[in-house]
C-alpha cells in the first residue's frame, strides 16, 4: 500500500499531508534529511501549521510521520500473513518494487531510514522504527508457523527474510535497478523449500 492510498483511508487535512511528506522525505533522505521547510514545500500546509499541529516541533513530526508510514506497510503485512510466509514474502517483493519503480528508486524504507539515521536526541524515533520491526517479524514468524515450522525455525526465517529483504532494497536504490531485490527474493524462495524439505524428510545422507 502506498503512502497515498493509506492517506485515502483517513482524512486528507493538513496534518495527514505533512506526515505523508515528511515520511516521504525520509525514505529518500534519511531523518537527518527531513526538515520543516521541505515538509512545508511539499505538503503546502502554511508555516503555522506545523506547531498548532505538532506543538513538539520536529521530533513529534518525524516519529509521527514513521509511524504513519510504518501503519501502512504493517498493513499489508498483517494482511497477507494469514495467507502464509510464502504470499507474504512475494507481497513484500511486490510492494517494494513499485515503491522503487514510482519513486525512481529515490524512496527506501523509512523504517531502516529511522533506525540507522536516529541521533542520540531521537530516541522515540529509535523505538518506533525497533517496534515496527518486532511487529513485522512478530507476523513474518507466525505466518512460517502456520506454514507447519516450528516456531524457532520459523522465527530465524522471519528474521533471515526482513533483513535480506531490506537490505536488497538498499542495493535497489544504489544500483538502480531492482534486479537486487528479484535476486534476494529467489534465494529466499530456495532456502525456505529447502527447509521444508528437511523438516518432512530429513537431512539426506543421515
Amino acid at each position: 500500500m502506498s503512502l497515498a492510498t493509506h492517506a485515502r483511508r483517513k482524512r486528507g487535512d493538513t496534518r495527514t499531508k505533512m506526515l505523508i511528506s515528511a515520511a516521504e522525505v525520509m525514505r529518500e533522505r534519511g531523518a537527518a534529511g527531513v526538515t520543516i521547510d521541505e515538509v512545508l514545500t511539499r505538503s503546502g500546509a502554511p508555516r503555522g501549521s506545523v506547531y498548532y499541529h505538532f506543538p513538539e516541533g520536529r521530533n513529534q513530526i518525524l516519529a509521527e510521520a514513521l509511524q504513519y508510514a510504518g501503519d501502512a506497510i504493517t498493513a499489508d503485512i498483517d494482511d497477507a500473513a494469514g495467507r502464509g510466509a510464502k504470499v507474504l514474502l512475494r507481497q513484500f517483493v511486490d510492494f517494494w518494487e513499485r515503491v522503487l519503480a514510482e519513486s525512481d528508486f529515490h524512496a527506501g524504507c523509512p523504517v531502516v531510514a529511522a533506525a540507522i539515521g536516529s541521533c542520540d536526541d531521537e530516541v522515540r524515533l529509535s523505538a518506533e522504527a525497533a517496534r515496527i520491526f518486532a511487529h513485522w517479524r512478530k507476523a513474518l514468524t507466525w505466518a512460517f508457523v502456520a506454514d507447519g515450522f516450528e516456531e524457532s525455525d520459523a522465527d530465524s526465517l522471519a528474521v533471515m527474510s526482513i533483513a535480506t529483504l531490506e537490505g536488497a532494497v538498499v542495493l535497489c536504490r544504489s544500483s538502480q535497478s531492482s534486479e537486487p531485490l528479484h535476486k534476494a527474493y529467489e534465494q529466499l524462495e530456495f532456502l525456505v523449500k529447502a527447509r521444508e524439505f528437511v523438516r518432512r524428510n530429513g537431512v539426506p545422507g543421515r
